[in-house]
């Protein structure tokens, strides 16, 4: 292979011409032909035994071109960007493909260079950082939801009240029809979970064991499923059975139950240790994304659209991943968002343009002061995914590339080189809100099933 030619282009994008030679195009045919040969019947000869010259005779000289020159494009694409030092990000795309006379390929290659990247100011920067300090009510909560993780359930001899589990048949009708998926039995109910539709929950307060009673709620306009959205609809229910949530006592027994240490007071020495941790790093990355959108504010770039969409569909596919991963389909998701994969990407456009020029400003700032990573920092990544993960270093390095983190590693150092070089401002006083005042309740989740 030959590189003949790199043409830079606007955008930072570039033509890669390579010629690949007689010998090596022939190569890949041969290839091809003998992938296929197995399939291919030709009159008077058995099942795969056609020699290929018959075979190009009937079906064309180029019959095998097109798959030996797809097989061909990514090996030329990478001996270019090594023979010519190119640093290339987003997929590249074959432009033209030739055959030339003397049996020779020439392959003109569309492809994306990492942009050149200008920044300002970076060092003597301040933004507002808020302090990090944990409330004794937020230790109280994490001890109140390991409580309630490790509560027992018993049958109440009592009407239901708020924080019960109901069992109870339930069988949806609009206008005195029953619809889809608006029918379950025995399904059991914790009032105040907010996981069916606003309104059913609070009208099982009350009821007791052997009740039949009816719910009447009406469908959020936003509904998922369009045929119920805004629909007025009657439930009939049957009450099995009440439970209550019998909770173990916040005491030094409990603490010995859920945790290593012996005393509630060490527990929650723990717990406030851990929240602060946290919050440590939420101020922490906020306070720099502040600072980073100062840098990237001054930065002169220009970012090339197919960067950018590739990294947004990126993006969709990590979460369509994780939500998969969950059990649920992607599409059945985009359907609760009201939206669909097309949509959802283009949504994902701004989050990536900005993900990219913060990436773009910090991999500047680390060339710029020379910031470099050792095989000791890719050691110490690691052994923070050994930690998170709960196993061995030599485990961690088995299955992943520690070359993998070079990038994440120069990012952080350069993030905190920033943060090293900011001032932090104070948070401004809060105006006094006026007497009475709440905040506005957050709006019940919605389950996937159309009762719920």
């Amino acid at each position: 292979m030959e590189v003949k030619n790199v043409e830079k282009k606007e955008k930072n994008s570039a033509l890669i011409t390579v010629s690949v030679s007689p010998e090596e195009f022939e190569a890949a045919v041969v290839k091809v032909f003998n992938k296929n040969r197995k399939n291919i019947q030709i009159p008077g000869f058995r099942k795969g035994k056609a020699p290929r010259k018959i075979v190009e005779a009937m079906y064309g000289e180029g019959v095998f071109h097109e798959e030996a020159i797809n097989d061909l494009a990514p090996e030329a694409y990478y001996f270019a960007v090594k023979e010519k030092e190119l640093k290339v990000v987003a997929s590249p795309s074959i432009e033209d493909a030739k055959v030339e006379e003397d049996k020779s390929l020439t392959l003109d290659i569309n492809c994306v260079l990492y942009p050149e990247v200008e920044l300002g100011q970076y060092k003597g920067l301040s933004a507002v950082r808020k302090e990090a300090k944990v409330d004794p009510a937020e230790v109280d909560m994490e001890i109140d939801q390991l409580r309630n993780r490790n509560a027992t359930i018993q049958t109440a001899e009592r009407p239901a009240k708020f924080g019960d589990t109901v069992v109870l048949d339930y069988e949806g009708f609009i206008d005195g029809v029953p619809f889809e998926g608006g029918k379950d039995e025995k399904h059991s109910l914790e009032i105040g979970s907010n996981s069916f539709i606003p309104g059913f929950e609070i009208q099982l307060i009350g009821t007791s064991a052997g009740d039949d009673t009816e719910v009447n709620v009406t469908f959020p306009e936003d509904y998922h499923a369009e045929e119920l959205k805004g629909k007025p609809a009657v439930f009939k229910c049957h009450i099995h059975e009440v439970k209550e949530k019998i909770l173990p006592e916040a005491d030094d027994e409990f603490a010995k139950d859920v945790s290593e240490f012996d005393t509630l007071e060490d527990f929650r020495k723990n717990i406030e240790e851990k929240l602060l941790k946290q919050k440590e790093s939420q101020t922490r990355d906020a306070f720099l994304d502040l600072l980073l959108a100062q840098v990237t504010g001054d930065m002169k770039v220009d970012l090339n659209e197919a960067m950018v969409n590739e990294r947004a569909q990126q993006m969709v596919q990590d979460m369509a991943q994780r939500i998969a991963n969950q059990g649920i389909p992607f599409e059945t998701y985009l359907g609760w968002m009201g939206t669909n994969a097309e949509d959802f990407t283009k949504m994902q456009l701004q989050n990536a343009e900005k993900t990219i020029r913060q990436e773009l400003a910090l991999a500047k700032i680390a060339e710029l002061e020379g910031l470099t990573v050792t095989e000791e920092d890719k050691d110490a990544e690691l052994q923070k995914a050994a930690d998170q993960y709960g196993v061995d270093l030599d485990t961690v390095k088995n299955f992943m590339d520690a070359d993998m983190l070079t990038d994440g590693i120069l990012y952080n150092k350069a993030a905190d080189l920033i943060i090293a070089n900011a001032t932090a401002l104070p948070e401004p006083a809060e105006e006094e809100k006026p007497a009475g005042e709440k905040a506005e309740e957050a709006a019940p989740a919605e389950e996937t099933k159309d009762a719920e």
